[in-house]
C-alpha cells in the first residue's frame, strides 16, 4: 500500500481539497487533476492506481492511459460519466456509492417545489428590488398539502422524497420497472402507477432515474402534453432525461405550469440558454447532491472501497463485469 496513489479529475474547491485528504487513509498519494499542466497529466494518469471522479468524463481515452489503474471510484451514484467498456477491457473495476446522496437529493426536491409553490426566487428579487407583493402573489401561490405528488424512480432518492412529501400532506404515486414490495407500499402509502396515469394525473412530477439509453428524453413533448397545465416537473437526475426543447415549449405555451432544474443536457448550462430566461422554472447548478454532510459520507466511503481493493477484496457495488489484469 505505501505509496499508491490516487488521481481525483474534478475540479475542487480548496475546502473540499482539504475534506477530501481529512479522510484519506495514511499510505496513498492524492494528486489532483486540475492542478496539474499537460505533461503532468499524463505522467499523474500512468502512476496512479486508483481514479476517482464525480461528474468529471473519464473517457476510454483516459482509461487507456492509466496504465498502472486498479480501480475507478465513482464519488456518487451514476456511472454515465465512465466509458464502463473501456474499463472492462483494461480489467478496472468500476464502483460508485448507492444511496450516498439520497438525503440531501430528496431535501432539494423538496425545497425546488416549494420555490415554485411559492414563486421564492420571483419573491425575493422583487423584495429586494424594493417592491412589497405581499397581496400580489397570494392567488397564485400553493401549498403542497392535497397535492398528487408522482416520482418517476422509486430508488434510494426517490424513497427518500416520497417519505419527506408525503410528511408535507400529498398523495403519492410513482412509476418504475417494478413495483415496491407490498408492505413498503403501505408503509409509505404510495401507489404503483403507469407512467401516462402518473402524468396525467400527478399535480408535481419528479424526476430520480438514471439516464440509461431507455431513459434519455423520456420526457418529451409527447409526455409533457399528458400531464396538467397547473402541475410542477423537478429534475434532480441527470439532464438528458428531460428534452430541454419540448421543455420550454410547454412552458411557453401554457401545457405546464412550471419546471424546476438542478441537472442539465449541457453542463454548465449556457447563460443564454432559452429555459434560463423564463420566469416559471428554478434553475440550480447541479447541487442536489452536494452538500458537506454528503461529502464526508462518500469521501469516507469511498476510501474504504479502495481500501478493500488494496487489501485484495472485491471492491463494493461493482457495476461492470472486468477481471484484473496485472500491469506490466
Amino acid at each position: 500500500m505505501k505509496g499508491q496513489k490516487i488521481l481525483y479529475f474534478d475540479t475542487m474547491t480548496a475546502d473540499m481539497k482539504e475534506l477530501l485528504h481529512s479522510r484519506m487513509p495514511e499510505g496513498y498519494e492524492l494528486m489532483f487533476w486540475d492542478e496539474c499542466d499537460e505533461t503532468a497529466k499524463e505522467k499523474a494518469l500512468e502512476k496512479a492506481s486508483y481514479l476517482m471522479a464525480t461528474v468529471f468524463p473519464v473517457t476510454a481515452n483516459l482509461i487507456a492511459k492509466a496504465k498502472a489503474a486498479k480501480h475507478i471510484q465513482k464519488c456518487g451514484v451514476g456511472l454515465d460519466n465512465i466509458d464502463m467498456e473501456a474499463a472492462s477491457k483494461r480489467g478496472i473495476s468500476v464502483s460508485n456509492i448507492p444511496g450516498c446522496n439520497a438525503v440531501c437529493v430528496a431535501e432539494l426536491t423538496l425545497m425546488l417545489i416549494l420555490s415554485l409553490y411559492r414563486k421564492l426566487p420571483f419573491a425575493n428579487a422583487r423584495t429586494k428590488q424594493g417592491e412589497w407583493l405581499t397581496w400580489a402573489l397570494r392567488p397564485d401561490s400553493y401549498e403542497m398539502k392535497g397535492k398528487t405528488h408522482g416520482l418517476i424512480g422509486m430508488g434510494y432518492v426517490g424513497w427518500e422524497t416520497a417519505q419527506r412529501s408525503k410528511a408535507m400532506g400529498t398523495d403519492i404515486l410513482y412509476y418504475d420497472q417494478r413495483p415496491l414490495p407490498e408492505q413498503k407500499e403501505m408503509e409509505l402509502g404510495a401507489r404503483f402507477v403507469g407512467l401516462e396515469e402518473l402524468l396525467a394525473t400527478s399535480d408535481i412530477v419528479s424526476i430520480h432515474v438514471p439516464l440509461v439509453p431507455g431513459t434519455r428524453h423520456l420526457i418529451n413533448r409527447q409526455r409533457l402534453q399528458m400531464m396538467k397545465p397547473n402541475a410542477v416537473l423537478i429534475n434532480v437526475a441527470r439532464g438528458g432525461v428531460v428534452d430541454e426543447a419540448a421543455l420550454y415549449a410547454a412552458l411557453v405555451e401554457g401545457e405546464i405550469k412550471g419546471a424546476a432544474l438542478d441537472v442539465w443536457e449541457q453542463e454548465p448550462v449556457p447563460a443564454g440558454h432559452p429555459l434560463l430566461q423564463l420566469e416559471q422554472v428554478v434553475a440550480t447548478p447541479h447541487i442536489g447532491g452536494g452538500t458537506r454532510d454528503t461529502l464526508i459520507h462518500v469521501y469516507t466511503q469511498a476510501f474504504a472501497n479502495i481500501e478493500r481493493v488494496e487489501r485484495g477484496l472485491e471492491p463494493m457495488f461493482v457495476g461492470n463485469s472486468y477481471q484484473h489484469i496485472t500491469a506490466g
